[in-house]
């Protein structure tokens, strides 16, 4: 039985590679055997693949002592062509062909951009090519990264109105307690709005970047795109096909999917608060007004204050009358025009109810 149309796969670093640092060869085959028979099946996979600069590692001793940035650039540089060049031959013995997308978080930062993206993996879809998609980690190395690929594929999947993205790391899913404790179990199914602080785990993975932090706080944003969203312990054989066919018999923790899917420039949008290039600040009656289930606009009536500087259609972020980031939403005019109207009746609005995404 086919439950999903459309998944992202995110594979993590722990999961394709082995304590020194080599890729697992045996591993990432089995990946790819589950990977064709549901691309066989008819559904299409969009796979998210950590563990270029791990694979990296282990191939090159540098000559001298490199510090972070260098030392990620080479051995990604090194790494993704060993790592693309492995996919490529594995499921080229499945008569499948791959394609690879190197992305960074600037190309998400304008729509023009962000759809440029989406077109690219679109057609390659139509055209049965399986996108194998990963940071650019060569040039990728400001304080514009991702927080790690857990990122990236949230983004990818929300982009790529996929059913579901399925996070595969080195455990069984987020637990009750400390994984290592035997009395602990995994949480099978996490409904909106639950708190799980008192039961994530702050440590980072040995390979990646991320942690189970990340994982739960993606997860919750695509989820509430309505999106289904599963963390699974990649090294069980047959974990994919057991996801995708019979996921409620299946070890994992699923994050409940809002029952209303959002607009796709509204995915954007919730995905790009990175890229705000000023604030909007509201009086009470606004913010009250924002948290009914109207839907409203942000009217220059309602705007206490304007700060930054931002041209049309860039990504702003709105403040409450507290100080508080309460959402982002897309500029329908420039920081002067927002200022010039800001506190007026009669007025358009600066953001549109169409463009605006509330956390």
């Amino acid at each position: 039985m086919k439950l999903f149309q459309r998944i992202t796969v995110k594979v993590g670093s722990n999961v394709l590679t082995r304590r020194d640092g080599t890729l697992d060869v045996t591993r990432m085959s089995a990946l790819v055997d589950q990977i064709a028979e549901l691309h066989k099946q008819g559904t299409e996979i969009i796979l998210v693949s950590s563990g270029a600069v791990a694979s990296g590692r282990s191939e090159v001793r540098p000559a001298r002592k490199l510090d972070s940035v260098d030392q990620r650039q080479l051995f990604s540089a090194v790494g993704q062509a060993k790592l693309i060049n492995r996919y490529y031959e594995l499921f080229r013995e499945h008569g499948i062909a791959v394609g690879q997308v190197l992305t960074m978080k600037e190309s998400f930062g304008t729509r023009r951009h962000y759809l440029n993206q989406k077109n690219c993996m679109t057609v390659m879809l139509e055209n049965g090519v399986i996108p194998i998609v990963n940071e650019n980690d060569t040039i990728s190395v400001s304080e514009l990264m991702f927080t790690d690929n857990d990122e990236l594929s949230g983004l990818i999947a929300s982009m790529m109105d996929a059913q579901a993205l399925i996070i595969l790391s080195n455990i069984d899913g987020i637990y009750d307690g400390p994984p290592s404790e035997p009395a602990s179990q995994v949480i099978r199914e996490i409904g909106q709005g639950k708190d799980l602080s008192a039961y994530i785990q702050a440590s980072k993975s040995s390979f990646g970047r991320g942690g189970m932090l990340t994982k739960t706080h993606i997860a919750r944003k695509v989820a509430d795109e309505g999106i289904s969203v599963i963390i699974a312990n990649g090294k069980r054989d047959n974990i994919l096909t057991d996801l995708v066919t019979h996921p409620d018999t299946t070890l994992c923790t699923r994050f409940v999917p809002a029952p209303q899917p959002v607009s796709s420039v509204k995915k954007w949008i919730a995905h790009s608060e990175g890229f705000a290039k000023g604030e909007i600040h509201i009086n009470r009656c606004a913010t009250e007004v924002l948290y009914s289930d109207k839907a409203v606009s942000i009217l220059p009536v309602g705007i206490t204050d304007i700060r930054g500087e931002f041209e049309k259609d860039d990504i702003v972020r709105i403040v409450d009358f507290e100080g508080r980031a309460v959402g982002v939403g897309k500029a329908n005019c420039d920081s002067a025009q927002a200022r010039e109207s800001m506190g007026k009746h009669g007025k358009k609005p600066v953001v549109h109810y169409d463009y605006l995404y509330i956390e």
